[in-house]
């Protein structure tokens, strides 16, 4: 009986991904839609540190997700259309913060860095996840650790040092942007990484195609 249910449920995850890869633009425009919402909710579930203007938020399990299910293209544009919305007006940033000021801040390069990293966890999911290899649990947490730490956080820490420079006209060193920007986020990076690490593994399709 387990085994039989196991087997639809993996035939229902098969059949999700190859008709998000075929459907209409018009439904892969609401997906992208939804996960653009999905982000925007997630921000709102903030902590703010006294010593960074950076908040935590949760947002980045819904980046790195709309890359995972949406695949290599529209996982990215659910993220352009986030920080499109974002500037035009629509309050979804952390703190219901919007518009242009926002994408200038001290948290722009990050809101950059989630369009990059859904393009590229959409990317390695298209091109080497969706195979026999989709069980590959260290694979997985890999290339999910590269999205997060190496392309969400050199953009961020980029766009605040940028902003440190620019905007408060205060140098600040490679050290300080780390205390700032990446340091005190490591440990909730980590457990929001390992739950998206389990729901990647548990929703792509383990086959041999």
């Amino acid at each position: 009986m387990i085994a039989r249910v196991w087997d639809q449920f993996e035939k229902l995850k098969l059949s999700f991904f190859k008709w998000r890869m075929v459907t209409s633009i018009i439904n892969k425009f609401l997906l992208a839609i939804a996960f653009a919402a999905l982000t925007g909710l997630l921000a709102q579930a903030k902590i703010y540190l006294p010593w960074t203007p950076v908040p935590i938020t949760g947002q980045t399990m819904a980046v790195l997700m709309s890359g995972v299910i949406l695949g290599s293209v529209w996982g990215g544009i659910s993220q352009i259309i986030y920080v499109s919305l974002g500037v035009l007006g629509v309050p979804w940033f952390a703190s219901g913060k919007f518009g242009l000021s926002a994408l200038v801040g001290p948290t722009g390069g990050y809101l950059v860095g989630f369009v990059v990293a859904s393009f590229f966890m959409g990317h390695v999911i298209d091109k080497h996840l969706l195979k026999k290899s989709s069980g590959n649990f260290w694979k997985i947490i890999g290339f999910l650790l590269f999205a997060n730490f190496a392309i969400i956080y050199g953009f961020g820490l980029t766009g605040l040092g940028s902003w440190m420079s620019l905007a408060k006209g205060s140098s600040v060193s490679f050290w300080g942007l780390l205390k700032m920007g990446l340091l005190p986020f490591i440990v909730g990076d980590l457990l929001k990484l390992g739950f998206v690490s389990m729901v990647t593994l548990i929703s792509l399709p383990h086959t041999n195609d």
